[in-house]
C-alpha cells in the first residue's frame, strides 16, 4: 500500500470516528444543528476534521447548567432594588476576615510580619510554593503587536515584563537555598498567544527556571435559549471564558495535578500588566499560612473614596470582592476610629490559594461561577448564506471573573501592602497619565532609588531619571545590596 493510501485511510479513520463522537454529545445534548452542514461537499474535508476537533474541545454536556446557573444570578441581580440602601448595607458589609498591613507603624505587626517572611522562604525552600501567571492578554492598547508579557517599559535593561518576572522566580529559589527551579512558574495564556509566549521563553531557555504553560478556555456563544451559535458553516463563535477560566483550565490542562504530584501546597496567582509584581512573595504566602487561609488577596488601600477599583467585603456572610458602582456614597466614605477607608481594600489581582481549597472547595463549584453578557454576536445566516453582524444583542457569552470562588472561603486573610512599592500597571498606551510603560518606569526607577538609598548608597547626577534600575537577579526585594553602602552612584544606573 502506498504512502498516499495509508495517509488517506488513517484521514478517513480520524475523521468517521470523530464525527461519530460528537455526533453522539450534540444529539445528547441538543446541540445536533452546528454539524449540519457537514454534508455540504463545497466544504473541504480538512475544514471539516478541523470544525470536529475545534468542537471536540467544547465542554458541551456543561453549557446547559453554566447557563442555568448565570441566567438565574442575572434574574436575582435584577430583581435587585437600588434605590434601596437599608437593604443593600444589610447585605454588604465590611470585610470582615483576617487583615495586615505592610504599611502600618505598628511593632507587634511587624515583627508578626517578618515571621511571616520566615515562614513562606522556608515553604518555598521545601518545594510547596508554585507562582502562577495570568498571561493571556495582548499588547493591543499599547500599541504593541505581541504577548502583553513580551512589551519592554523602556527601562534600561530592555527586559520584558516575562522577564522581570521570570529572573524575580528565580532569584527567589536562590535565596531560599533552593536553587534557581525551587518555584515553578505556572502560565496561563490564551489561543491567540499561546504559541507566541511559548517560542519566547523557549528562546531564552526559560530563563534557566521551570516553566509550564496552558492556555485559557474558550466558550462558544449562545443564544437566550441555549443554542449554540454557529460563525460560519465550520466555526463556532467562541470567546474568552474569563479570567475565572483558570480553574477550569487547571482541570482540564492537568495542572492541578502536576502540582499535587510536585508536593505544592500553596499557589500566588497574579497578572501579567504589573511591573513591580513579587512572584511568590514569601511575606504574602508566609502571612497566609501564619493565618491558616484558604485564600488569601494581597490589596492596595483606596486613596480616595472615589477611586474606582472593587474593593474586598463580606456580603451575606461570605468573603467576596464588591464593585464600587455597587457601594454607596455613605459606604465609601465610611472611616475607622483611625480615619481610613473602612471599604477601602483595593482588589489588583493578587491571590493566594492552598491547593487543597483548589480541589475541595473550587473544582466541585465550577459550574456555578459564569455570569451573562449579552452581546452582538456574528452568526452563520442559513438564507442569506454568509455570515451577518446583528445591530442588536442577540447572543450570550459566558464569562467567570477570578474571585468568583471567594465566596467559597473558610478562612480568607487580605494583606495591605505600599502601592509605590508593588504596583506600576502597564494597561494604557505610552503618553497616557497613568498606568502606562511611562508611569510604570518611573516607578520602577522609584522603586530602585530607594533600595540604594536604604542601603547606604549616596545618588548623584540626574536623580530624578526614570532610567534606574535594579535588576532582578541582583535583588528580588532591596536585599543583597549592602556593597553600595557609603558609596555615590551616578543616576540613572543600571546595576
Amino acid at each position: 500500500m502506498s504512502n498516499d493510501n495509508m495517509n488517506n485511510n488513517t484521514y478517513t479513520y480520524t475523521y468517521t470516528t470523530l464525527l461519530a463522537s460528537i455526533t453522539q454529545r450534540c444529539e445528547a445534548v441538543g446541540q445536533s444543528h452546528i454539524l449540519s452542514h457537514l454534508s455540504d461537499t463545497t466544504i473541504s474535508q480538512e475544514d471539516k476534521l478541523s470544525f470536529l476537533q475545534s468542537i471536540n474541545d467544547v465542554p458541551l454536556e456543561s453549557l446547559a447548567d453554566y447557563l442555568k446557573g448565570a441566567l438565574e444570578e442575572e434574574d436575582k441581580l435584577q430583581n435587585v432594588d437600588p434605590t434601596n440602601n437599608d437593604a443593600d448595607k444589610e447585605v454588604i458589609e465590611p470585610f470582615a476576615g483576617e487583615t495586615a498591613s505592610t504599611t502600618t507603624s505598628d511593632p507587634a505587626q511587624l515583627a508578626s510580619l517578618r515571621e511571616a517572611h520566615t515562614r513562606g522562604m522556608k515553604a518555598i525552600s521545601n518545594g510547596q510554593v508554585a507562582a502562577l501567571l495570568l498571561a493571556g492578554g495582548q499588547g493591543t492598547r499599547l500599541g504593541y503587536n505581541g504577548p502583553k508579557g513580551m512589551y519592554d517599559i523602556g527601562l534600561p535593561s530592555h527586559r520584558t515584563l516575562f522577564q522581570f518576572m521570570a529572573e524575580r522566580i528565580k532569584k527567589l529559589g536562590q535565596l531560599s537555598g533552593g536553587g534557581d527551579r525551587t518555584v515553578p512558574f505556572y502560565i496561563m495564556t490564551s489561543p491567540l498567544n499561546h504559541e507566541a509566549t511559548t517560542q519566547y521563553f523557549a528562546s531564552q531557555n526559560n530563563f534557566g527556571i521551570d516553566v509550564q504553560f496552558f492556555p485559557q478556555g474558550t466558550l462558544p456563544a449562545l443564544t437566550p435559549d441555549g443554542k449554540i451559535i454557529l460563525e460560519t458553516p465550520t466555526s463556532l463563535s467562541l470567546a474568552p471564558d474569563g479570567n475565572g477560566g483558570i480553574y477550569p483550565a487547571m482541570v482540564k490542562h492537568g495542572i492541578l495535578s502536576d502540582m499535587k504530584a510536585r508536593g505544592i501546597k500553596y499557589i500566588h496567582v497574579f497578572g501579567v500588566d504589573n511591573a513591580l509584581v513579587k512572584p511568590a512573595d514569601p511575606t504574602f504566602v508566609g502571612y497566609c499560612i501564619q493565618r491558616n487561609a484558604d485564600c488569601g488577596n494581597k490589596v492596595l488601600w483606596k486613596t480616595s473614596p472615589d477611586e474606582k477599583v472593587g474593593v474586598v467585603a463580606t456580603k451575606d456572610g461570605k468573603p467576596c470582592i464588591v464593585e464600587y458602582s455597587d457601594i454607596s456614597k455613605e459606604m465609601s466614605e465610611r472611616t475607622d476610629e483611625h480615619g481610613r477607608l473602612v471599604f477601602g481594600a483595593g482588589n489588583i489581582c493578587n491571590h493566594f490559594y492552598t491547593l487543597e481549597f483548589l480541589e475541595k472547595e473550587i473544582v466541585p463549584n465550577l459550574g456555578n461561577m459564569y455570569h451573562v453578557a449579552r452581546k452582538k454576536v456574528p452568526y452563520y445566516d442559513e438564507e442569506l448564506k454568509r455570515t451577518v453582524k446583528p445591530t442588536e444583542n442577540n447572543g450570550i457569552k459566558l464569562e467567570s471573573f477570578i474571585f468568583d470562588v471567594f465566596p467559597l472561603s473558610h478562612n480568607m486573610a487580605v494583606l495591605d501592602v505600599a502601592r509605590v512599592e508593588e504596583f506600576a500597571p502597564v494597561k494604557n498606551p505610552p503618553g497616557s497619565e497613568s498606568d502606562s510603560p511611562d508611569t510604570a518606569r518611573a516607578l520602577f526607577s522609584n522603586v530602585a532609588k530607594e533600595w540604594l538609598r536604604k542601603a547606604g548608597a549616596v545618588l548623584k547626577g540626574d536623580v530624578e531619571s526614570d532610567a534606574c534600575e535594579v535588576g532582578p537577579l541582583t535583588s528580588y526585594g532591596g536585599e543583597g545590596l549592602e556593597e553600595y553602602m557609603g558609596k555615590e552612584v551616578e543616576c540613572p544606573f543600571s546595576i
